[in-house]
């Protein structure tokens, strides 16, 4: 007896030294009826949490469901919504505590918040602000004065010149200002007419001076090589005398229109006629009298701060499942019947052609002139019955009117197939007001518009097309845009809300094409959403759906519940395709309050 307990604890030692036992390998990615029916327990216990408050347990019982059926678009869809909800929490008890001046609540807030999303770009801010606040604020750029000048005085060459002229006074004008080096830009304003000019040993201004007293005008300087001349009125001595130049930098005119839109602006507003854009830089240079140049700048500064910043988190979701399931056998629905000849039967009696022939010419059943024709013909027969007699059959009847009846095979069909592919696109959008803010996601697919061949079989042509060295053109084709584009227009009003003005494009290839060009189809969506300062919203929801389904059996048979499971083919596919769009808005700088107030000089 001692010796066999001992013997039991040596084998209880080795197994222990052994190690634990391996683990029962299993298909990557296959879940078991035990873990899917685990998921529903935690889905369904998440969704009570949910209802009754409790969003972080809730959160937890999601994430517990989509680790152990990762392949379910609900439960992936769930955690997403769940974690977006608690992010938005964190970062909302966060804003709250750095108003009530508890810094430490806040940084705990903002770092729960990136646990559990490291890639928000607002959490990491708000804790960047928070750990650096003796770090010099990130220029944020204004508009700005890059060069002036006051009044602008003209340089012209130096010397006196003798004049007589007889002609038009447009041109006594420029001839007066091109002497000494200078171009003149004449106004529609100066009245052409005949005048008579004859000065001796003058320079410029004296020069200029006389010709406007004989052309009744007056000149101002544009820059040191240039002047306008317009007509001798008060209302153009207003607008040319001490005239000013000044270069601004326009930092939100990202674009040639906007940055022609404010000119646009400048030249209703104040009537500046001298004002020149650099789009390449974002600049304009505006020539005007000193007080309307403050007053535009005024201005231009003014709705510099009034336009607001905000920055768009997009998330893009997209969840596909396909699931192929074949069951059943595959019945044969057509059977073949037909007669079997005595010298059939005496085939699969196994007597051989020959002997048969020689047995009915011996009797006198047929004659021995014919003997070659006759086993042709039987070489024929032997052929189709060959064919015949391959497959199993039946026989029913007797004497002439044995018939036969084929039983083609039976097969039969065991299989299930899944997939499942999830994918998430983050993209972080800066937008400012009213600023449309594009996001594309997908490919380009070329199409071919034209394709190029030889017509005139000339000798040359020939020659190059049977030595190999002729080259085709290349075709002509063009890109088309297959994916998503979301288009998001924000509308900020202080700091709590942002409207979203929202365009969505969804363009595919449908797998058809008309005269071998292929159909694309699209899905378009337009709308607006409000959304409060860091609250995440589902824009766009697209779930598509296909099952098919196919049942082939004997008829009568292939109808019953049960019954057609066994007695005949059943096929059934089913594709899921889930799309959702994600956004969070964060108000990086709220609109001025109050508006710009402008004085303009009197008399304009």
């Amino acid at each position: 007896m001692r010796i066999l307990v001992g013997l039991v604890l040596l084998c209880s030692l080795a197994a222990y030294a052994s190690g634990p036992p391996a683990a029962v390998a299993r298909e990557p990615g296959k879940v078991t009826a035990k873990e899917r029916k685990a998921a529903r327990r935690a889905f369904s216990r998440g969704l009570k949490l949910r209802a009754a408050g409790k969003n972080e347990q809730a959160f937890d019982f999601f994430e517990r469901a989509a680790s152990l059926d990762p392949a379910s678009p609900e439960y992936l869809t769930a955690r997403e919504v769940a974690r977006q909800k608690l992010v938005y929490d964190h970062l909302q008890s966060g804003n709250q505590e750095i108003m009530a001046g508890k810094q430490t609540k806040a940084l705990a807030e903002f770092r729960s918040a990136l646990s559990l999303d490291p890639g928000n770009q607002f959490a990491q801010q708000r804790l960047r602000d928070l750990l650096s606040e003796w770090a010099p604020e990130a220029a944020i750029p204004h508009m700005k004065v890059l060069a002036q000048a006051g009044n602008i005085q003209v340089e012209p060459e130096s010397g006196h010149h003798d004049f007589r002229f007889r002609g038009d006074s447009r041109t006594l004008l420029q001839q007066v200002a091109s002497a000494y080096g200078v171009t003149a830009t004449v106004e529609e304003s100066v009245v052409s007419r005949h005048v008579a000019f004859d000065i001796d040993n003058v320079d410029f201004a004296t020069a200029m001076h006389a010709a406007g007293q004989v052309t009744h005008t007056l000149w101002a300087p544009l820059s040191e090589k240039q002047i306008v001349v317009a007509a001798d009125t008060p209302q153009n001595h207003r607008q040319y005398d001490r005239m000013a130049l000044r270069t601004l930098y326009i930092p939100n005119a990202s674009t040639p229109q906007q940055l022609n839109d404010v000119v646009n602006l400048l030249r209703v507003l104040f009537e500046i006629r001298f004002i020149s854009q650099q789009p390449a830089t974002s600049t304009i240079t505006v020539r005007a009298p000193q007080e309307v140049l403050e007053a535009a700048t005024r201005l231009l500064r003014g709705l510099d701060e009034q336009q607001p910043q905000v920055l768009l988190d997009i998330k893009l979701y997209q969840v596909s499942s396909t699931l192929t399931h074949a069951l059943g056998l595959n019945i044969p629905a057509q059977f073949k019947m037909f007669n079997i000849p005595a010298g059939a039967l005496a085939l699969l009696g196994g007597q051989n052609i020959q002997q048969l022939i020689n047995q009915l010419i011996s009797s006198g059943g047929i004659n021995a002139v014919n003997s070659q024709a006759l086993q042709g013909l039987l070489a024929q027969i032997q052929n189709q019955a060959g064919g015949i007699f391959s497959q199993p059959f039946a026989t029913f009847g007797g004497g002439l009117t044995l018939m036969g009846l084929t039983f083609p095979q039976l097969s039969a069909a065991f299989s299930d197939s899944r997939s499942s592919v999830s994918t998430l696109q983050h993209v972080v959008l800066h937008a400012s007001q009213s600023d449309p803010a594009t996001l594309r996601v997908g490919e380009r697919y070329p199409i071919l518009n034209a394709s190029f061949a030889p017509i005139f079989n000339t000798a040359a042509l020939s020659q190059v097309i049977a030595n190999g060295s002729f080259q085709t053109p290349f075709p002509s084709f063009s890109y088309e845009d297959l994916g998503l584009t979301v288009k998001a227009k924000p509308w900020i009003h202080g700091t709590s809300s942002v409207t979203l003005d929202m365009e969505m494009q969804l363009r595919s290839l449908l797998g058809q094409s008309i005269n071998g060009v292929p159909v694309i189809a699209q899905r378009e969506y337009k709308g607006m959403i409000t959304l409060v300062n860091g609250e995440a919203g589902v824009v766009v929801g697209s779930v598509s759906t296909t099952d098919q389904r196919s049942l082939s059996g004997i008829p009568g048979l292939a109808q019953l519940p049960v019954v057609n499971q066994v007695m005949g083919s059943n096929n059934k596919q089913i594709e899921d395709d889930e799309l959702m769009v994600v956004i969070t808005p964060h108000v990086l700088s709220s609109p001025v309050t109050g508006g710009a107030e402008v004085w303009l000089p009197p008399g304009r």
